[in-house]
This record gives structure tokens, sequence and C-alpha cells, in this order.
């Protein structure tokens, strides 16, 4: 395979502190809501396993007991008067997820993983206003929520499968970027962050936003963009990358054999014109500059002739 990139595309190569990431980091201080059930108190301890600071939890009713050593408290603003929180991670089914989110985010944490799925459509635009107001971020719903490795994980994300380094992945898909991540990790090539915006048809994280983001960031040198057929983000996401990326993109579109009409797994996958398809995107981000992989196999390759 012949790759050629313009110069303004060409990759920096001088290695940097890994202490960099976007939206977590080492230190990052993480409240988890929902901790005392099942999938939360189980999550949690894997998470505080990795390194990541749990520094507080909440459920209702449940205050003043422990999971695994983390404080548990009944309100959110109980927490954030005893511990400095950054972010927090929702297990809050989704009939209260609104509830949940606004309190999290009137208590002035700025950035928030909304893990459920089936939270209803007016509720997502709800929290997402609120969250605009408050000046915070949210990641989700339905996300499988975001891995920094070696730093912080805020997801369920198999971490094995994660090494720290100096790739970006974006997908909206949690299987598709372990996938990935895999195969990359496999052949010596560590990730910066891994972001998984969710299945959608609402978000609050966009692309464009996390491109943005990985565009600032000192650790990223180059980005994967993980998409699926479906919807326009990927051609919003073109767009942004002609008029405002610098660092080389590689692009992976799953569901080229998909028929229109058809819904591939997400809310927002669902094929409704030629926007939707797989071939209309790949055309689109090719014609911003991206570079295009048509299976994940071909990714390690793509990325070490570029230079990392």
């Amino acid at each position: 395979m012949k790759i050629s990139l313009p110069l303004s595309k060409k990759l920096f190569v001088e290695r940097r502190s890994c202490e960099m990431a976007i939206l977590v980091n080492r230190e990052t201080h993480v409240l988890i809501q929902g901790i005392t059930g099942k999938v939360g108190s189980f999550q949690s301890q894997i998470r505080k396993e990795y390194g990541t600071k749990i520094v507080a939890g909440v459920t209702p009713g449940k205050g003043g007991s422990d999971v695994f050593g983390i404080p548990v408290y009944d309100l959110v603003e109980e927490a954030v008067a005893d511990h400095p929180i950054d972010a927090a991670f929702s297990f809050v089914p989704a009939r209260f997820a609104k509830e949940g989110a606004t309190e999290v985010l009137s208590s002035g944490i700025r950035f928030m993983v909304l893990t459920a799925e089936g939270i209803p459509e007016e509720d997502v635009l709800e929290i997402i206003h609120f969250a605009k107001i408050k000046g915070a971020n949210v990641l989700g719903p339905d996300t499988p929520g975001l891995i920094s490795p070696g730093k912080c994980k805020l997801g369920v994300h198999p971490h094995p499968l994660f090494m720290e380094g100096h790739v970006g992945i974006l997908s909206r898909s949690g299987s598709l970027s372990y996938e990935v991540a895999r195969v990359l990790t496999a052949n010596g090539i560590g990730q910066s962050t891994v972001v998984g915006i969710g299945g959608g048809p609402i978000w609050g994280l966009s692309q464009q936003a996390v491109l943005k983001m990985f565009e600032e960031d000192e650790e990223t040198q180059v980005i994967l963009l993980l998409g699926e057929v479906g919807g326009t983000l990927e051609h919003e996401a073109a767009a942004f990358i002609q008029d405002h990326m610098t660092k080389p993109v590689i692009a992976l579109i799953v569901g080229r054999m998909a028929p229109r009409g058809s819904q591939m797994g997400h809310a927002g996958a669902i094929i409704e014109g030629d926007e939707g398809t797989a071939e209309s995107k790949i055309r689109a981000l090719k014609k911003a500059g991206a570079l295009i992989a048509y299976s994940s196999v071909e990714i390690p390759e793509i990325i070490k002739k570029i230079g990392v």
C-alpha cells in the first residue's frame, strides 16, 4: 500500500511525556454514582486496581458505608464537600439518569460519563442543555466510556488490550475500539486516550469536539476515527478534519455491505439516504485528507508508514 501525506499532515515524532491526556489523566479524581450496585461495585474495584483515583461513591440511603475502601455518600454535594472531584461516572438506571446527572452537574463537576442506554430522548436533551449551561462535558449516553491507558479508566474497557502511547482513538462502537486497540497493542503501538461517544441517536460530546481535543493534545500524534453507517456524524467530522486538523487522521468505517434502511446495532446507525452509507462517508473523509483503512489489521501498517 503506497501512502503519501501533504506536508501539513506529516507527523511530528518527538516523544513527549505521557502525563497529558484528553478529558482525564493520572490525577483525575473520580466519583462513582451508583457505586453499591452489583455492576457499580464490580467495575469500581477493577478501576481502582487499575490506578484510577476513585475518591467517593454515591448511593442514596447507603451513606456512611464504603466499597473497597471508597467512602459512600447519600448525595453528590456531600461527596464534593469532602473531596476534590474532577469527573463522575454514572451507573444510574435510565429512568433516573436525568435526576442523577442534574445532581452531578449542579455540584460543579465538569465532566460526566453517562453510561445508561434507553434514556428518553427528551431527558438526554435536557441533560446536554444543562451541561452546556454549567460549562461541563457529558460523554454518552449509551457509552463504554473512555480509557487513557496507564493513567485513568472511566469505562468498561478490557484494559489488558490497551497500552500507553500516542494514538488517539475515537469511536461510536465500544467493541470496535477494543478490537482496534488489541491489534495496535499486539503491534507495539500504544494509545493516548480511547473515547467511545456512544450509540446515539443524541450525543453529549460529538466527534468534532473530541477531534478538537486530540488536535490540541500534546501526547496524541495520530488519530483513529472509527465510524459506522447511519447518520451524518462522519460527514460533519470530515468537514472539521479538512478545515481544522493538522495531525494525521486514519478512518475506518464499518458496515460497508449494509443495505439502506438497515440498523447496525446502535440507534444512531440507521442508514437513511446517501449520506448514511459507508461509501459516502469514506469519500468525504478521503476528500478531507484522512487516510482510509478497510480493516483493523491495516491500521498498524498505515501508522508505521507515517512515522509513529
